[in-house]
């Protein structure tokens, strides 16, 4: 499937939900967490029993962000019936990007092994991040790293296949100095660990911002390749920032059609 300018405006008009879906606009206060190298947060509804989970890793261009910045989702989310989880890793340069994809991991497990404590359901998560963390879920979700996962949302990254990025001239900046030894781009790489096997469903979406759109269509018809269920979301009405800072605001496309994702996958 794949959401174009017009099902863009279409999902735009279908984000206009119900009066009393959202709750208050204050964003409801988590439960924190120490998973080990760092901290998670966990919002839950009171009551909560047996909900999904969606578990969200934040962007920073691998070197700042922090687990509270995370706008309207925790507010929509819940009001939507789920659960949400929201997670801080190492940054470089104290740690690299191997190692921020094992913290991510090791975060993953530990609310796998806790969320029912809290109302989540363990085999109903769905791993979503922007950014760096959109880098970060795609790797750690196509290399098994986050078993059980039924699902991956996937907003806005260029990273998805390091040697094809560079051939194309976009391994610029921030890039450059992240990923600037050649001999890992591989490892790095979540296009690597595509092949050979079927994935879970993948929501892919991009925004206007250079390259986004290409690495995302070329991965998202990897992943088809494979007979996994992808959804690409054209997001060329977005910048690279208010694709994520928009998420779960009244009316906005990108909410209504995420939201259509994470029900089908996990009911």
């Amino acid at each position: 499937m794949t959401i174009d300018r017009r099902t863009l405006l279409l999902a735009s008009m279908a984000a206009l939900l119900p009066a009393g879906t959202l709750a208050a606009r204050d964003k409801p206060s988590p439960a924190t967490f120490d998973y080990g190298p760092a901290k998670l947060d966990i919002y839950a509804p009171d009551g909560a029993r047996d909900l999904p989970v969606v578990f969200f890793v934040h962007g920073g261009a691998w070197r700042l962000g922090k687990r509270s910045q995370v706008g309207a989702k925790p507010t929509f989310l819940l009001a939507n019936g789920f659960c949400f989880v929201s997670i801080d890793y190492r940054m470089l340069p104290q740690a690299d990007v191997a190692t921020q994809a094992d913290d991510v991991e090791k975060a993953y497990a530990y609310v796998r092994a806790n969320i029912v404590q809290h109302g989540g359901d363990p085999n109903r998560i769905v791993g979503m991040g922007h950014s760096a963390g959109c880098h970060l879920i795609a790797l750690t979700g196509m290399r098994g790293g986050l078993p059980g996962v039924a699902g991956l949302l996937l907003d806005d990254t260029r990273a998805y296949d390091l040697a094809a990025l560079a051939r194309n001239g976009g391994m610029v900046r921030a890039y450059a100095r992240v990923f600037s030894d050649p001999s890992q781009w591989a490892a790095l790489s979540p296009a690597s660990y595509v092949d050979g096997g079927k994935h879970p469903p993948t929501f892919i979406a991009y925004s206007r911002a250079d390259g986004r759109g290409e690495q995302s269509t070329a991965f998202a018809q990897r992943l088809r390749a494979t007979g996994t269920e992808v959804t690409l979301f054209d997001g060329s009405a977005y910048t690279h920032m208010s694709i994520n800072r928009n998420f779960g605001e009244d009316g906005d496309a990108l909410t209504a059609a995420a939201l259509t994702f994470l029900k089908s996958t996990m009911g």
